[in-house]
């Protein structure tokens, strides 16, 4: 039975974004990184800032109720939560991704439209200016090195030796995986625009040798090669399904016999009606694309099986998102 909501819990929810808008606000000005390990007055700041301390000093409270800043005697601090995440110098920081959902914004207060005529709002982020390309592109490493580490051990690639990182963006996953795989070699397979991010990642942990970078668009270009994993995260939500069976068909056909093929995405459970993360990005991907969406788990089995996949797993993650992962083999 659904539990019901109080009017309270409706108004904070209606109201929610403006705690969204109060951080990203703070992550453009870049306010934390100017903060550091200091503490400062809002006159202080607003200075740095070049702004006005009337405005300075209101969203420097309103983050400080947040809790995202401790404010003593008029001094105004990071939280342990803000220096990691928040301040670009922490190898931790998460900017990129909260200035990916802050491009986002225009589209999704244009929601009602996209729902009555079905039709995106928005161009693809990917394709659109250099800042919008580096905040997903590098939003997407953001999370990536979070959650790697802890998905990378779930999956057994020691008899593998060519990996394929399908849509890889920067390779924050097959950077992990060469680092767990000692005898493991990669390729990321993205499209041009994305060479320049991914060599940079890849040369930043002193892969080069192992990783290399494929121009390619995976819905017109052929995959060439031959691979013994082929790894596929977070790109079947962004096509409807028959495209998604055709980007599946061509990694399976690119699999040596044997090999296997790793799905990670937003999964819905199969009445499509939940978890709540994977429900709202689905509506994401009605706000920016012709046909994506998110899949349930029998969808991706059906689609993994309609291309000749056996012997397919749900391997259970814990993540912020809801992501999942499905493993199959041919």
């Amino acid at each position: 039975m659904t539990r019901q909501m109080n009017p309270g819990e409706l108004l904070e929810i209606s109201g929610y974004f403006w705690k969204t808008c109060a951080l990203h606000a703070a992550v453009k000005l870049d306010v934390f990184t100017v903060i550091g390990d200091k503490q400062i007055t809002a006159g202080q700041l607003s200075h740095k800032l070049n702004g006005a301390q009337r405005g300075v000093e209101r969203l420097l409270d309103a983050l400080t109720a947040m809790a995202l800043l401790e404010k003593t005697d008029g001094k105004y601090a990071n939280t342990s939560l803000a220096k990691t995440f928040l301040a670009k110098d922490s190898a931790k920081y998460m900017g990129h991704i909260i200035m990916h959902h802050h491009h986002l914004l225009e589209s999704w207060s244009q929601l009602d439209q996209a729902v009555l005529s079905g039709r995106p709002v928005r161009s693809r982020v990917s394709s659109n200016n250099d800042e919008w390309r580096e905040s997903f592109l590098m939003g997407m490493f953001n999370l990536a090195m979070g959650l790697a580490p802890k998905i990378v051990p779930l999956i057994d690639l020691s008899s593998s030796r060519q990996l394929l990182d399908l849509g890889g963006g920067p390779g924050t996953y097959a950077i992990q995986f060469c680092m767990n795989n000692s005898r493991l070699r990669a390729t990321v397979y993205d499209l041009p625009t994305t060479r320049p991010f991914a060599e940079k990642t890849i040369e930043r942990f002193k892969l080069a040798d192992r990783i290399q970078f494929s121009d390619g668009n995976y819905l017109k270009d052929p995959i060439e090669g031959r691979y013994d994993a082929i790894w596929l995260s977070h790109i079947l939500h962004g096509e409807g399904p028959e495209d998604c069976r055709m980007i599946i068909q061509k990694a399976v056909d690119a699999l040596e016999p044997g090999g296997i093929i790793i799905i990670h995405d937003f999964i819905l459970n199969n009445s499509m009606d939940g978890p709540l993360f994977p429900a709202l990005f689905s509506l994401n991907m009605l706000l920016g694309t012709d046909s994506g969406q998110s899949y349930s788990e029998d969808q991706i089995k059906d689609m993994l099986a309609d291309a000749g996949v056996k012997d397919m797993r749900r391997i259970a993650v814990q993540s912020p998102n809801d992501s999942g992962l499905i493993v199959g083999s041919v």
